[in-house]
């Protein structure tokens, strides 16, 4: 699997999959999950609201992932993920790890070949950028696909893209 970090933005990644850095209520926020939903249209919308529904007490775990149609955006499939909000004084790395690795199952599962994903919980949910790609590679890397054969890791900034950029050189 070919893993990669490019600056650009993640609504025009042309991918099988686009992740979302969704919050457990799954109807659009600010950040990356307002700029994918605004995107793609509101079939995002419309399907997200079909997941929750199947959802227990209508949210999305943080760690879990779930898939959607991707509206217009150029993907086919938007996964859909919530991240955990950064603590200081608790170690939640296994549940940011788990949304690199159950996206990437999703997809899977869906066929996917190509995932591009943002820094999942390092805007307002506040994760440090430098560990939050490190968490993000170890949990690409602890991925072993069957369909998927590039991973993308679109960054908004040059900040994020150096981060993980030295988190995949490590």
């Amino acid at each position: 699997m070919r893993i990669i970090a490019v600056r650009g933005d993640i609504t025009e990644a042309d991918v099988d999959v686009v992740v979302n850095a969704a919050n457990p209520g799954l109807l659009g926020g600010g950040g990356v999950d307002g700029a994918i939903h605004r995107a793609g249209g509101p079939a995002i919308l419309a399907e997200c609201r079909a997941a929750k529904r199947a959802l227990p007490d209508g949210l999305l775990p943080r760690g879990k992932a779930v898939p959607t149609t991707a509206g217009r955006l150029p993907a086919r499939w938007v996964v859909h993920t919530a991240g955990p909000i950064w603590s200081a004084a608790q170690d939640r790395s296994a549940v940011l790890r788990s949304c690199y690795t159950e996206s990437l199952r999703v997809a899977d599962a869906l066929g996917a070949r190509s995932v591009a994903f943002p820094a999942i919980s390092a805007g307002v949910y506040g994760w440090p950028i430098e560990d939050a790609a490190v968490q993000a590679v170890a949990g690409v890397r602890a991925f072993q696909p069957q369909h998927v054969t590039e991973v993308r890791f679109v960054l908004f900034d040059d900040r994020a893209l150096e981060a993980f950029e030295r988190a995949l050189s490590d």
